[in-house]
């Protein structure tokens, strides 16, 4: 758990056409972490500042807010899909907040692209699959979705959540050599539904369902 005091808190918000569909969520998120650590309230007009920010583009706004006060980045959408994904060494530690502490994250995906895959999957000291260096999993077991279960510290994410109001899922406890032949994967607000194109080198078989709930995830 961070330290109460100096706490950095992001938010990483997608912009389409200067539309910010989950800006909403994004803050009530953060206003909650905020609160569970104890730290400064974020500038009364943040909202404002976001929209300025954007202006009418499609861009990635990264917020950071640390002391009450806000430093708002914009970026470039990254549009790669069907991305290879390995099994990092990096140990999963507990994540439920969006904070600036995120060494293990950056450290799993620096080793991912040493070995030529686009990112990875981090798994708990008890060996169970926890969630991604920037976003939740999700698989496909028959005929149920899956996705790890929120109970080993993952982030509950924004874009988790918008899967879990489109479909049932369920919360799971498994091994990456459980994952093998499943079809995968990822979601995050800024991307969306992305599919896994390759799991620890090997190909995964997609499932139209995943196609389905990538056309259902963006509000009208």
């Amino acid at each position: 758990m961070p330290s109460k005091t100096n706490v950095g808190l992001i938010e990483t918000i997608r912009a389409s056409q200067g539309r910010l569909p989950w800006l909403g969520r994004h803050l009530e998120r953060l206003k909650s972490s905020i609160a569970a650590l104890g730290a400064p309230d974020p500038p009364d007009d943040l909202a404002d500042l976001i929209r300025f920010a954007v202006g009418t583009g499609d861009r990635v706004v990264r917020v950071q807010v640390t002391d009450g006060h806000a430093e708002i980045m914009t970026r470039d959408v990254n549009a790669e899909q069907a991305i290879s994904v390995v099994v990092s060494n990096e140990v999963h530690r507990p994540y439920p907040y969006k904070v600036t502490c995120r060494e293990q994250f950056g450290r799993a995906l620096a080793g991912a692209k040493r070995t030529g895959a686009h990112d990875a999957v981090l798994v708990t000291e008890q060996g169970f699959v926890a969630e991604g260096t920037a976003w939740n999993l999700f698989w496909w077991d028959n005929g149920s979705l899956c996705t790890p279960a929120a109970s080993l510290g993952i982030l509950p994410g924004v874009g988790r959540d918008r899967i879990l109001e489109l479909s049932s899922a369920r919360e799971a406890k498994v091994r990456p050599e459980a994952l093998a032949g499943r079809s995968l994967f990822l979601v995050n607000a800024v991307r969306g539904v992305v599919e896994i194109g390759s799991y620890n080198g090997t190909p995964v078989p997609r499932d139209p369902r995943t196609r389905d709930l990538a056309a259902s995830f963006w509000p009208d």
